[in-house]
């Protein structure tokens, strides 16, 4: 009928006129919206369609008046006939084009762009599953078989990054990705990075005994340092803190150091804080239970990536000016092996360390926090030598939003075997890309939202190649990527924990209460938690060695690291003992099961995002927790009024009114989802986009992503951080020479204006926001 309207029109209107035809078959969430829009311009005309229900929207025509007295009767009938005629021919196309288009089925082509550039969405008729059909099909398509044979083929003894080992395990990946028909790309950067010294070996001499110790710490300052060896617990701030409560001079002292508690570039940074010397870390038996004498492997650069190409990306180092980062140390550091710990130990003095420090393994040995007269010397002659690096790509299209992609990825390099570390997460990166493929080309799945999977190298020395990707591509990511799921080190236990962004919170919580545990399948995750807060039970804070947190805190990208662990540590990372048989025993050869439910957990969270219309990320989760931060900082603002060492001028009503500011934007959006179609394509969009902004509106633009990469406000490090600013508060209380008031009233300043210009984002337009400060 549309065909006969339109053929008609043409005949008494004349010249072709413009339209826009927007196809639009409605249904219920959890279904893919069907959606087709096409501009005709005034010279282009379409007749018939290609749609599933096409409705034209014509502009409206301009009337002829017919004047009877020019219009013979007999002409007039003549004209009848024809308009009949003409109609039913137009009718009998139209029936017969209609009948046709119900038989075809829309196909999405081969390749769709990821980045709308020319400013055009691509936009597909889209057939759908339930998610209860999806959810189903995953669990059929990942097999503990598949995941066996992956595991086999990216074991590897020897792959460290930029080494022949490593390339092989990304061409690899590579053909995986083709023979899935995921386009695959790779990603080549020149990397600067500190290898072990020629000699294979640094050294430590204690009372003219040397120690050869083939362990290293990458990114160490080079050089020989001698001071007076110093205890020191694990090397936390508090440990620091407690010596000097104990009028213990730390100053130029090498400082002896626990592995565990926290990471080597932080046990490093803090004893470079106290003006130590150097620092010794060594596993102790009581917290590495190891069958020999095992060397430590690690880095100790407190950031992210090339720290000589700081907060740009190494694609050719060359074109670049000299530059290091600010979180390089500036004191030797290596690991040594318990031996060498227990030897040293013997021969120290002094006093007895505080109660609790003493409850080590190493045997035969008293321990002591040492004397000044027990001298050490720490020699550190690392390598730094340039590396070419790949990072391998592979990406299963979505239907809809093309231009929008959750990025899941795992590091492909190790220091030794690195079964754990690295097998695992890359044997299961390619699992999930062979059974999502699978499902789209067998089952008929169509992902609104695109799936990127990567593979990175240069894990080990700090996500190295995931940081470079994301300085490479910052602008190209924005808006772009709205999720990153990390498979690094996913399996070591049974017990589930994650570190996540907030927004990402309910999102693993719906997810653990689908997903069956891998002893019990009529058991969920969640009822392993039941009964108590999951929160506090599952979500741990996310760390800097955590390779999700340059996503999350650089780059804005809501982003979770999940594991199943046990109580204790998994003691083999960075070491030589990271292997397949001792992670078959810590997991009580159950491992192929745990990696296929660690699988289940990281494919459904990937699937809700692209599936569902609006991406599942609660932007309330931040209200929370701002409020939570306000609070304890107004309470110390009251108290130091209170004592007159803050002065009356210091408002708190700003930072109060930008959390209620981002409260309200963010109620309103809920409320806005509430009351919107959610077949409305475009109405959808708008949403997501407020959606999406939130984590990166976090980020402080008063810093400079050079000297504090990590710019979120709540979750990153530096001076612009809430966390900083209630430290300098605690500073100011306790009289500290840091103490700054000046100081202070900029950071309530920054601080303020970075959550209410997330706030202004999140209301939406400039005419819509409901600013009140």
């Amino acid at each position: 009928m549309d065909q006969a309207r339109s053929t008609i029109s043409k005949i008494f209107n004349g010249e072709p006129r413009s339209y826009t035809r927007f196809n639009l078959t409605q249904n219920m969430e959890g279904d893919n919206s069907q959606v087709e829009m096409k501009l005709s311009s005034d010279m282009d005309e379409e007749v018939g369609g290609n749609g599933v229900g096409e409705h034209m929207n014509h502009h409206p025509s301009p009337s002829y008046t017919n004047k009877p007295n020019q219009r013979a009767p007999r002409n007039i009938c003549f004209m009848g006939m024809g308009i009949l005629l003409l109609f039913i021919i137009g009718y009998l196309v139209g029936y017969l084009a209609h009948r046709r288009t119900d038989r075809e089925i829309p196909r999405c082509p081969e390749s769709l762009p990821l980045d709308d550039s020319d400013g055009v969405v691509p936009i597909e008729t889209v057939p759908s599953l339930d998610w209860s059909d999806i959810t189903t099909l995953l669990k059929s398509r990942l097999t503990t078989v598949g995941i066996e044979s992956s595991l086999s083929e990216f074991s590897s003894a020897s792959h460290q990054a930029g080494s022949l080992g490593d390339d092989v395990l990304g061409n690899k990946v590579m053909k995986r990705f083709k023979d899935y028909a995921m386009n695959p790309w790779t990603d080549e950067h020149f990397v600067r990075v500190q290898d072990p010294p020629l000699s294979g070996f640094n050294r430590v001499t204690f009372r003219d005994n040397s120690y050869n110790e083939p362990g290293f710490l990458s990114y160490s300052a080079t050089g020989s340092v001698q001071g007076s060896v110093l205890y020191a617990y694990y090397g936390q701030m508090d440990d620091l803190r407690r010596l000097q409560d104990l009028s213990i001079n730390l100053n130029g002292r090498v400082l002896l150091v626990r592995a565990g508690k926290n990471s080597f570039a932080e046990k490093v940074a803090n004893a470079a804080s106290v003006n130590a010397s150097a620092v010794l870390i060594y596993p102790d038996p009581a917290d590495y239970s190891f069958e020999k004498d095992e060397e430590f492997y690690g880095h100790v650069h407190l950031g992210c990536g090339d720290p000589y190409t700081p907060a740009f990306p190494s694609f050719n180092n060359t074109q670049f000016p000299p530059a290091k980062s600010s979180g390089l140390p500036a004191i030797p550091a290596q690991t040594i092996r318990a031996s060498t710990a227990a030897a040293i130990m013997k021969g120290m003095g002094g006093r007895d360390p505080p109660r609790g420090w003493g409850d080590g393994g190493l045997r035969g040995v008293t321990y002591k926090l040492g004397n000044e007269s027990d001298l050490v010397t720490v020699e550190v002659n690392n390598v730094l030598t340039e590396k070419k690096i790949h990072n391998v790509f592979g990406v299963i299209r979505g239907f809809i939003d093309a231009d929008r992609y959750v990025v899941i990825g795992a590091q492909r390099d190790a220091w030794g075997p690195g079964y754990a570390k690295s097998t695992v997460g890359t044997s299961l990166l390619v699992e999930l890309a062979r059974a999502i493929s699978s499902m789209i080309s067998k089952d008929g799945f169509k992902p609104r939202r695109s799936i990127v999977f990567a593979s990175w190298s240069a894990g080990e020395y700090g996500a190295v190649g995931a940081t470079e990707w994301l300085e490479g591509y910052l602008t190209s990511l924005n808006m772009k990527a709205f999720s990153y799921i990390n498979l690094d080190g996913v399996v070591t236990g049974s017990t589930f924990k994650a570190s996540a962004s907030p927004l990402m919170y309910d999102l693993i919580q719906s997810t653990l209460k689908e997903v069956s545990t891998s002893a019990d399948s009529s058991k969920t995750l969640y009822s392993q938690v039941a009964g108590t807060n999951w929160e506090r039970s599952v979500m741990e804070p996310m760390k800097l060695s955590d390779s999700a947190y340059p996503f999350q805190t650089f780059s804005g990208i809501p982003s979770v690291s999940f594991r199943f662990s046990s109580e204790k540590e998994y003691q083999y990372f960075g070491t030589n003992l990271d292997t397949k048989r001792n992670l078959d025993i810590k997991t009580s050869f159950n491992l192929p099961a745990l990696v296929k439910t660690a699988g289940e957990v990281a494919g459904q969270m990937a699937l809700r995002l692209v599936h569902d219309h609006l991406l599942r990320l609660n932007v309330e989760k931040y209200t929370t927790i701002l409020r939570s931060n306000v609070a304890l900082i107004n309470r110390e603002v009251i108290s130091l009024q209170s004592s007159g060492r803050v002065p009356k001028t210091l408002k708190m009503q700003w930072l109060m009114s930008a959390l209620g500011s981002y409260s309200r934007a963010s109620r309103k959006l809920i409320s806005n989802i509430q009351n919107s179609d959610l077949q409305d394509f475009e109405k959808c969009r708008i949403i997501n986009n407020q959606i999406m902004g939130v984590e990166r509106d976090l980020l402080s633009p008063y810093v400079s992503p050079r000297e504090s990469p990590f710019r979120h406000i709540l979750l990153g490090s530096g001076s612009h951080t809430l966390e900083a600013l209630r430290n300098h508060l605690t500073a100011i209380k306790e009289g500290l020479a840091s103490a700054d008031i000046d100081l202070l009233k900029n950071q309530f300043a920054l601080a303020t204006w970075t959550i209410q210009s997330c706030a202004n984002a999140l209301a939406g337009s400039v005419w819509e926001m409901d600013n009140e400060i």
